[in-house]
């Protein structure tokens, strides 16, 4: 569920979504995967940073496991309803090349780790993301999958932007299936809030 969860996130074309996209369109495809590269090791460091921090708040608080469970369900169909207001949305995506001007390849991923970084959403997505996977007195391996999964996942699909968008066909058909994609990613979010939300009822408390 939390791989499902990421992917789908990567789907829905967020800031750093449309900076690999705008960087392929207007710079090059090498420059963006730069950029792409920067941003998977960006989502690595919060997906282990969120994994620590929530082990180590559910190993002292067993009560945290119903807070982070209904927060992220409260955040997930908040997404939900972004997407489909995307969906219904007659625009299309609108993808620029950063700020800053041109940079050697080094200053691209630099800037996509720090893009990542400094995204207050990428922190509340990965809280999300871990509380569909992450169970109270989880092992600790489970942690480590999800973070070397998604981290793995994350550099192969923004590798995949960035050399699709290279493209202009793949502009145009991105562009007339985003409506679908936007609706679909709603569908998911809401349906994995709503489970998140029921769990976050019945985890049993422990003193």
């Amino acid at each position: 569920m939390a791989y499902s969860a990421f992917l789908l996130g990567i789907a829905s074309p967020g800031p750093n979504v449309l900076a690999v996209i705008g960087t392929s369109m207007s710079v090059g495809r090498t420059p963006a995967m730069a950029l792409a590269l920067g941003i998977a090791t960006g989502s690595f460091c919060w997906a282990a940073l969120a994994v620590a921090g929530l082990s180590a708040l559910l190993s002292t608080y067993a009560m945290a496991l119903i807070a982070i469970k209904i927060g992220g369900g409260l955040y997930l169909l908040w997404l939900a309803y972004k997407a489909f207001k995307s969906a219904s949305s007659k625009h299309d995506v609108e993808a620029k090349e950063l700020s800053g001007g041109r940079r050697t390849l080094c200053g691209y991923w630099l800037r996509g780790v720090t893009v990542q970084m400094t995204n207050p959403k990428a922190a509340l997505t990965w809280v999300a993301i871990i509380s569909l996977g992450l169970a109270d007195n989880a092992p600790n391996w489970v942690g480590l999958v999800i973070v070397i999964g998604t981290s793995i996942l994350s550099v192969i699909i923004h590798l995949l932007y960035a050399i699709a968008f290279s493209t202009p066909i793949m502009v145009r058909l991105y562009s007339k299936s985003r409506r679908v994609i936007q609706a679909t990613l709603g569908a998911f979010f809401a349906l994995a809030g709503i489970r998140l939300l029921q769990a976050g009822r019945r985890e049993p408390t422990r003193g």
